[in-house]
């Protein structure tokens, strides 16, 4: 089977990689980029397990394929952090006791960042209805939520 040479930006660093005309953009991060952090939940796009941004656009990775991210800028879980410091929705998500076996949580963390991209003042109803692609089986959402409101409140100055 022949393979493919994608060229893209992964976090913003110039990323180049091959890939088979039937892998999914999840398994070339995690099985040929060693980017791990992104999770497989359903493999169906249900779950919000494998979220990622494709140019600031929140994105399955596992209903995308590799091939797909030929000139595109892809973001993934490994990008929300700076180095060692932890981006405050990181923090809050911490602080707010708002994770527990961890599969979900990646996927939570990319669309919370890519919602307060976009809008530092979302209602409630705006963070819920965001995250509504993203499903845990552990916490329940409250303190999810909870985390996100407190982040764009922090990021505001409020």
């Amino acid at each position: 089977m022949s393979q493919i040479h994608v060229t893209t930006k992964i976090n913003g660093d110039e990323t180049e990689f091959l890939c088979g005309p039937e892998e999914t953009l999840l398994d070339v991060l995690r099985d040929h980029l060693g980017m791990t952090g992104t999770k497989e939940g359903c493999g169906t796009g249900d779950c919000g397990a494998c979220s990622v941004t494709v140019d600031g656009r929140l994105v399955c990775s596992c209903l995308m394929l590799g091939a797909e991210a030929e000139g595109h800028e892809i973001g993934t879980i490994e990008g929300v952090a700076k180095g060692d410091e932890l981006h405050p929705v990181q923090k809050k998500f911490l602080d707010h006791a708002a994770l527990q076996c961890g599969i979900c949580t990646p996927g939570f963390l990319v669309a919370a960042k890519a919602l307060l991209d976009r809008t530092l003042e979302p209602t409630e109803e705006e963070v819920r209805y965001w995250l509504a692609g993203n499903l845990c089986r552990c916490t329940g959402y409250d303190k999810i939520v909870r985390a996100v409101m407190d982040t764009a409140a922090e990021l505001r100055g409020a």
